[in-house]
């Protein structure tokens, strides 16, 4: 039950891919943002009511930046993902795996097997392969990869400060911060407006019940009844599960070279991934419990 959980949750994050390039279409991006993380810091809320006073000062501290790190994941993503297809943005965002060991390696001087510099190196093919297709958008696979970036720079930094505070509480203060950043950011462009229609109405309430706040809280209970690796499997699947709603929902045809390359950086994924949870073991202590998978604190998501 918990495997199955874990699968449906990253088959929803895979749907939405193809909901929020629809929804930014007609919708600004910015205002998007803010609303759906409003409604996932509502939607958390009572949950995580009770358990907010456990964070001090510093851990209010660090769930607010690594908030606004989060909220720049997802800005990138976001606008590459107007500009790109839902399937190599799917792919692209499952990058973070193969990014995560080398942003410890950087920071943290953390120690990473040989097998993560395959997958850095099967990624680097994947890309150049998306970037020669029709359907794509260098500009756009550029803001996604950057994205990736900052989930993997978020996921050392939360690996690194955050496993001594409560999930849920710590969680909510991401939210907060992304939902204040994004609405600053509406309010001074002038596009903080109410949503209307079904398409940008149907992407928020997924986004941000479904695929945010019930999503994290799903992830709590089947981790605690499953393994790590069986949990970084289960959401290794998410870049297939973009591939598959895209090809099927949005109508993406990337050709031969196209799915080659996904195929490739879905390889690199797979063989970085275990390289990128040791690393991030490290940095935790030797003596330290490892409490979260890899792909759990990116998709804790939001």
């Amino acid at each position: 039950m918990a495997l199955l959980a874990l699968v449906l949750v990253t088959a929803v994050w895979g749907v939405t891919f193809v909901q929020v390039k629809d929804a930014v279409e007609v919708y600004p991006l910015f205002a998007f943002l803010a609303v759906r993380f409003a409604i996932a810091t509502a939607t958390l809320a009572p949950f995580a009511a009770g358990r907010i006073r456990t964070l001090d000062r510093r851990g209010l501290a660090a769930g607010f930046g690594l908030g606004g790190l989060l909220a720049l994941g997802y800005a990138l993503q976001t606008a590459g993902l107007a500009r790109s297809t839902v399937s190599s943005t799917g792919f692209i965002t499952g990058l973070c795996v193969v990014l995560t060991p080398v942003t410890a390696l950087v920071l943290f001087r953390a120690r990473i097997a040989l097998s993560a510099w395959l997958g850095v190196a099967l990624a680097t093919v994947g890309l150049g392969m998306l970037s020669g297709i029709e359907a794509g958008s260098t500009l756009g696979d550029a803001l996604v990869l950057g994205g990736a970036l900052a989930y993997a720079l978020q996921i050392v930094l939360m690996e690194r400060y955050a496993p001594d505070y409560d999930a849920v509480a710590f969680t909510l203060a991401e939210m907060v911060a992304a939902c204040v950043g994004f609405t600053a950011i509406a309010v001074v462009l002038g596009d903080l407006r109410m949503p209307h229609g079904s398409t940008v109405w149907g992407a928020l309430l997924v986004t941000g019940v479904f695929a945010s706040a019930l999503a994290f809280l799903v992830q709590t209970w089947a981790q605690r009844r499953t393994s790590a690796t069986r949990t970084a499997l289960a959401f290794a699947a998410e870049p297939v599960f973009a591939g598959f709603f895209g090809y099927l929902l949005a109508g993406d045809r990337l050709g031969t070279l196209g799915w080659g390359g996904c195929a490739v950086i879905l390889a690199g994924i797979a063989v970085s991934e275990p390289a990128a949870r040791r690393a991030l073991a490290e940095l935790v202590g030797r003596g330290r419990a490892f409490r979260f998978a890899l792909p759990f604190r990116r998709r804790s998501e939001y």
